[in-house]
């Protein structure tokens, strides 16, 4: 009779959905399988029995993992799944199981059948399901997270940006708090594109964002817009602000004397109680300090950087560049060991190789007026022998004799160079191009 009952009860609750299916008469607990599973064959649960509750309680406990034996203890609790199922008609509890070493997922659906003395207790295998879902879940992450970075620096962008200060406008609604904007702006980035190339400028971006995070360690830094980047700052950062702005406006400043990075026009504001009520009130107030500054740079640009005819700024065109990239090339492959260097003459832009670079701490392995650059590095007591052989280059079409003179390296040390160059005229018999190498004497 009971497996007569079985066959109806368990074809209206669409049995074929479950890995294994059980009817169990609620006051008795006597039970009967109706579908088996090879997931559950190691519990080794009789195809019928006389205390479906008491047996399943003893057995699951073993395979089921630690942290959900609770919840699963419960879903197999005569009286609490009777008033689940009293109060909602079904009872489904989510947890794992550990079956041959391996985590899986599970569902256990308790229904209650229609003449409210039988349950049928089913237990399903979502695991790829749990799977499909963890995955879809990561890839929703990680388009959100996507949606709200900068493709080109990595940093956030102007989404999250915005998302950002409406968080902190609600928060300065319910307790204002002290905190700063710095505004950032890439001089002259649409010229950079113009005559050296989009890669170029890309390349001045990354750059200037790379700059901006190294000042302001503890603060979000943003992408605001082309050109333009925004700090916000907060607690150490806020409170050591003046120093960390006075250093962003240094870097820049020796990137606009050795023309070897980016140079960024910098403004900040701080929130002032009583006077602004959000975040874009500061944001703006900042945005109209770093125009200022902005200015400001370009006025100094024909004044303060060194070299003759600093005054006009005269960048090597992409095709120029790619020239010197070309001769530098082959002069690495046949100089061995030294520091390689190629000097464009006609717009005073040099290449020098990547351990040079890192010995010595440069910006970059290209720079314009690089003798202006070194001339810091030079010991005070051979700076006269230094200046010398750079004139000297401008006055010879050929070999030039080797020189020796001590340089600063990164580290703070100073170690003897000796340098041997030579100059390549074009076919107007004029100076083009200055190289050569530098050995460590």
């Amino acid at each position: 009779m009971i497996e007569q009952l079985a066959y109806s009860h368990v074809a209206k609750a669409l049995a074929g959905l479950f890995d294994c299916l059980y009817y169990v008469e609620i006051e008795t607990g006597k039970y009967v399988e109706f579908v088996s599973s090879k997931m559950l064959s190691d519990l080794h649960i009789p195809s019928e029995g006389e205390d479906f509750f008491k047996l399943a309680s003893s057995s699951v406990g073993r395979y089921v993992y630690p942290a959900d034996l609770d919840r699963v203890m419960d879903s197999h609790n005569r009286d609490i799944v009777v008033k689940e199922l009293e109060r909602d008609g079904y009872y489904a509890v989510f947890f794992r199981l550990i079956m041959g070493g391996k985590i899986i997922h599970v569902r256990h659906l308790n229904l209650m059948c229609e003449d409210g003395k039988h349950i049928i207790c089913g237990l399903e295998n979502v695991e790829e399901e749990y799977q499909k879902k963890k995955e879809q879940d990561k890839i929703l992450k990680s388009a959100e997270r996507m949606a709200r970075r900068d493709e080109l620096t990595g940093i956030k962008n102007k989404n999250a940006f915005t998302e950002h200060a409406q968080t902190l406008d609600e928060s300065l609604r319910s307790a204002p708090f002290e905190f700063g904007v710095v505004m950032c702006d890439v001089n002259d980035l649409k010229m950079i594109n113009d005559t050296r190339g989009h890669s170029f400028g890309d390349e001045t971006i990354q750059r200037t964002s790379r700059m901006i995070c190294s000042v302001f360690k503890h603060s979000p830094v943003f992408r605001v817009g082309g050109d333009e980047f925004a700090a916000i700052i907060t607690d150490s950062d806020y409170a050591h602000r003046e120093e960390l702005l006075q250093e962003l406006r240094n870097m820049s400043m020796a990137n606009a004397r050795s023309r070897s990075g980016p140079i960024v026009a910098t403004g900040m504001a701080v929130f002032e109680r009583g006077r602004d009520k959000c975040v874009s009130d500061v944001y703006d107030r900042a945005d109209i300090f770093m125009y200022e500054n902005k200015n400001e740079l370009k006025t100094r640009n024909l004044t303060v950087l060194p070299g003759k005819n600093d005054n006009i700024f005269n960048p090597i065109p992409l095709e120029r560049k790619q020239q010197l990239d070309s001769l530098f090339g082959a002069l690495f492959t046949v100089a061995g060991e030294g520091y390689v260097y190629l000097n464009d003459m006609k717009y005073d832009y040099s290449r020098l190789s990547l351990p040079f670079v890192d010995d010595f701490g440069l910006e970059s392995e290209y720079l314009y007026h690089v003798d202006q650059v070194l001339k810091e590095f030079v010991h005070p007591d051979d700076a006269e022998v230094f200046e010398e052989a750079c004139e000297t280059v401008l006055r010879t079409k050929a070999e030039l004799l080797p020189v020796t003179y001590r340089i600063r390296k990164a580290n703070g040390k100073y170690t003897q160079l000796r340098t041997r160059g030579f100059v390549l005229s074009g076919d107007n018999g004029e100076p083009e191009y200055f190289g050569g190498i530098m050995y460590e004497a």
